[in-house]
């Protein structure tokens, strides 16, 4: 499902730093926050922006919700609001519900109230900072899901000038190298006989030992 408009309760540090971050990439965003401040703030920033109590219902409905294609719960130390927040979205057909949870307990109630997605902010970018801090060569690292990750890796300088025929790595790892991105430009779909350069990023993806293997046989 295409996603083009969201809605964002809560316009904290996490909200307005998505709010933001879809709207640069060209997508409608309205923000809800009970903060007059913060929304005066956002509001030059995000498609519309506007002060309110997202876990009023009634509130909900008049700024037409259930138009939207996500909405996302970005409250964040009252998890009894955010609750309240999620609910609200999915009783009023929000067809993608997202929350952002601050502990464990608190995403599982989430998902038990029919979550289509939970996000932990300060947990996955801890993640992320200690896969980056042991692995030189790991840029970037996001755990889609239990099984199957993506990460950013450079290139090592053994195999510039070498093409992806000769890297191989779906034959080797069973991974593949959806993207490069090279300092000019970002190529997309890559073919066998693209070649690899010493300050290109490759995207990788496949599942968490796949990506581990190929990982690991960079640091050889």
């Amino acid at each position: 499902m295409k996603l083009n408009q969201f809605v964002i309760i809560g316009l904290g540090r996490f909200g307005s730093s998505l709010g933001r971050e879809l709207c640069q990439l060209g997508y409608e965003v309205l923000g809800i926050d009970q903060d007059e401040e913060k929304v005066e703030e956002m509001s030059g920033v995000l498609t519309h922006a506007v002060t309110a109590d997202g876990k009023d219902e009634e509130v909900l409905r008049s700024v037409g919700v259930r138009n939207f294609d996500c909405g996302v719960v970005a409250i964040g130390d009252d998890i009894q609001a955010s609750i309240l927040a999620a609910i609200l979205l999915k009783d009023l057909g929000v067809k993608k519900v997202v929350a952002k949870a601050v502990t464990e307990l608190h995403g599982r109630v989430l998902e038990k109230i029919g979550v289509d997605r939970v996000i932990y902010p300060e947990r996955d970018m801890g993640v992320r900072v200690a896969h980056q801090l042991v692995s030189p060569n790991l840029l970037d690292y996001i755990e889609l899901s239990k099984k199957y990750t993506i990460a950013e890796l450079g290139v090592p300088k053994a195999w510039s000038g070498k093409n992806l025929a000769a890297v191989n790595p779906r034959g080797r790892f069973g991974c593949s190298i959806v993207a490069i991105h090279k300092p000019q430009c970002m190529v997309i779909a890559p073919v066998a006989e693209d070649v690899l350069a010493e300050n290109d990023v490759m995207i990788v993806i496949g599942t968490n030992e796949q990506v581990e293997q190929f990982h690991e046989s960079i640091g050889k």
